[in-house]
């Protein structure tokens, strides 16, 4: 069966979640404390996988600011907690119309509502009537008053009153009378509850407490299992490994057949350990060992006696071992989960996952794996519902999928809402960090990206290439998207981000000797292409350059002059700037601070929108010097296309 929604009331933090939908994947995407884990717990005890996660209590569960009043009247009126709807199978539909025929049910879905009496009432019609006329119709061999008198039943009831005062005449008489009584007052209602409840999702709930230890007392084990039956969340991974292979701690403890076992746990572990990576990238050489062995007197209690089985991972590249849980936590979790899973894919059958902030310790690139994990592994056969704040477990072309989670005080209580964006900028801010990186993917990138000091220099280039391409040299190829990056200083990063995504960046700016060691460990490293610092200084006789050397001295200073003519009291010269500083940016930054000019401020931008805005005056005033260093710069570019 598929949960088409469900509402949760009345549960710690929760008052009144509102109705949510749910999809084959649904995450729950909220603040610390907004009630996330809560919501998932609710659902979880609707039908668990694990029977001691079935009952609510009041006394733990129900809102405090509610309780006092509450405690008065729970006994006669308790109150309810969590209420679903699941849409029937059509393999479901199947057995019911085969049971009691095709027009038994008449809806395709149902609800099921759970109270603080941990008693579940189903919200299912059924049409009793017909279903009694294909009960009866099992009698049709019978004798003509038997047919006659089960024709005419409406319900369980009659038709059992119709069977019985014709003495059960015959075999089938006798079958679907046993049959009948079987079921609560008879009811046919029952009956049809009785089949679905054979076919409802289980629910299974996992989080970070679920992960295997890497030591486990046989001894101390066996002892609680067998007098109280009660074990630790961590251990639990560890039982449910073994009920894979099909043995028990008591077997491990056995000195008869321990190779045996340890050669059967292992051989699970690497078949478990191939099926992770598949999905996990991180480090493909690692290996779940076990070693029992005698405990160590000076270890803490229960370690310290009997018999201790070690589970340890290996690194077959640094030809070491780490206790299992002390080591790449990122690695123990998604392990531990997957030996859940193996089992319930073993062994329970429909299933929904209910997994409360899955791969919290994994790398941000590891979380983009287990998502896939989901989507490719988990939700063709089992609904998944997930909590996180990560914005690496959101999916940013899944948005549909998301429900934000927010605490609104203690009036309302925690509500879960499909209205993504409708919510504090706290709740939302993964889903916005989500779609940011996502963009940083994709917009204004593409295969062969062009990194460039600011805007001025795009600026600069697309001038350039308009008037090259009409001299009919080569211009500055279309597929290049050239990108801004808003200094020399934040190169490094962006290049490391786009050369981290496979994509060919080629920087286009003078670097200082400082800088030096840094772009060529990018070089080095494959951040940039091969040779793929573009150094200004290579297309003019200067040891320093920037775009604007690229110009005529003369022709920037027009440019310039047309820029901050409200600035100056008289047209800047060649002269007046002196000959110091090779680069002329630098040398009008110096005059314009010993002048205060502008507040002593040159800035880029200015000239590049000035000659934007007059190129159609301007553009005839660049000469062929200009224009060859240009196309020499655009030809050593173009040759670093992918």
């Amino acid at each position: 069966m598929k949960l088409v929604k469900v509402r949760v009331q009345n549960y710690k933090s929760i008052l009144d979640s509102g109705w949510v939908e749910m999809d084959d994947v649904t995450c729950l995407v909220g603040k610390n404390e907004s009630g996330k884990t809560a919501f998932l717990q609710a659902l979880e005890k609707l039908n668990p996988v694990e029977p001691d996660h079935a009952d609510f209590n009041f006394v733990y569960d129900y809102p405090t600011s509610k309780y006092t009043a509450y405690k008065r009247v729970h006994k006669d009126d308790p109150a309810t907690v969590v209420e679903a709807e699941l849409e029937i199978t059509p393999a479901a539909l199947e057995r019911v119309a085969k049971s009691f025929g095709p027009d038994a049910v008449t809806s395709k879905t149902f609800t099921m509502t759970k109270t603080y009496a941990n008693a579940i009432t189903w919200g299912l019609h059924v049409d009793e009537a017909a279903a009694a006329k294909h009960l009866a119709a099992r009698l049709a061999g019978g004798s003509e008053p038997l047919v006659a008198a089960a024709a005419a039943a409406t319900d369980g009831p009659s038709l059992v009153a119709a069977i019985e005062a014709h003495g059960a005449e015959n075999a089938s008489a006798a079958t679907l009378l046993a049959t009948i009584n079987r079921w609560p007052s008879k009811s046919i209602w029952q009956g049809v509850v009785r089949l679905l409840k054979s076919t409802l999702p289980r629910f299974f709930y996992f989080d970070d407490y679920s992960v295997m230890r890497g030591m486990v007392s046989l001894d101390d084990l066996i002892r609680r299992i067998d007098a109280e039956g009660i074990i630790d969340d961590s251990e639990k991974p560890f039982l449910a490994l073994l009920d894979l292979i099909g043995t028990t701690p008591t077997d491990l403890r056995d000195e008869t057949n321990i190779e045996s076992l340890t050669r059967e746990l292992e051989g699970a572990s690497v078949s478990i350990t191939d099926e992770m990576f598949e999905f996990w990238t991180q480090n493909d050489s690692l290996q779940v060992q076990f070693v029992r062995q005698e405990a160590d007197p000076a270890a803490p209690a229960p370690l310290n006696t009997g018999k201790v089985l070690a589970v340890r991972i290996y690194n077959p590249n640094h030809r070491a071992s780490v206790p299992f849980d002390q080591r790449s936590k990122g690695f123990v979790w998604f392990f531990s989960f997957l030996v859940f899973f193996q089992q319930i894919k073993a062994e329970q059958g429909n299933t929904i996952l209910l997994l409360d902030e899955p791969a919290l310790s994994l790398h941000a690139l590891a979380q983009s794996d287990f998502l896939r994990f989901i989507d490719e592994r988990l939700a063709p056969d089992h609904q998944v519902i997930y909590s996180t704040h990560s914005p690496f477990m959101v999916n940013p072309s899944g948005l549909h999928r998301v429900r934000t989670v927010t605490d609104e005080g203690k009036d309302i209580g925690t509500k879960v809402s499909d209205e993504v964006f409708r919510t504090d900028k706290d709740t939302v801010f993964p889903l916005q960090a989500a779609l940011g990186y996502e963009l940083a993917q994709t917009l204004f990138i593409g295969p062969d990206n062009l990194l460039v000091e600011g805007s001025s220099d795009l600026v600069y280039l697309d001038v350039l290439n308009t008037k090259v391409a009409e001299a009919g040299g080569e211009a500055l190829s279309d597929r290049w998207v050239i990108v801004p990056v808003g200094g020399a200083d934040k190169l490094f990063t962006f290049v490391t981000l786009l050369g981290g995504n496979q994509l060919n960046a080629v920087a286009l700016m003078d670097v200082s000797r400082g800088e030096r060691q840094r772009v060529d460990n990018l070089l080095r490293n494959g951040f940039l292409a091969a040779n793929g610092l573009v150094q200004i200084n290579e297309f003019v006789d200067a040891a320093d350059a920037d775009i604007e050397d690229i110009f005529a001295p003369a022709l920037y200073l027009k440019i310039v002059n047309g820029a901050y003519h409200a600035h100056l009291t008289k047209k800047l010269t060649l002269a007046a700037l002196g000959k110091g500083n090779p680069r002329i940016v630098k040398r009008i930054e110096d005059y314009f601070a010993a002048n205060a000019i502008n507040g002593g401020s040159f800035k880029h931008q200015p000239p590049a929108t000035y000659l934007l805005r007059q190129q159609a005056t301007l553009l005839d005033a660049i000469d062929d010097a200009t224009l060859a260093r240009a196309e020499a710069m655009f030809k050593r570019v173009n040759a670093l296309l992918n």
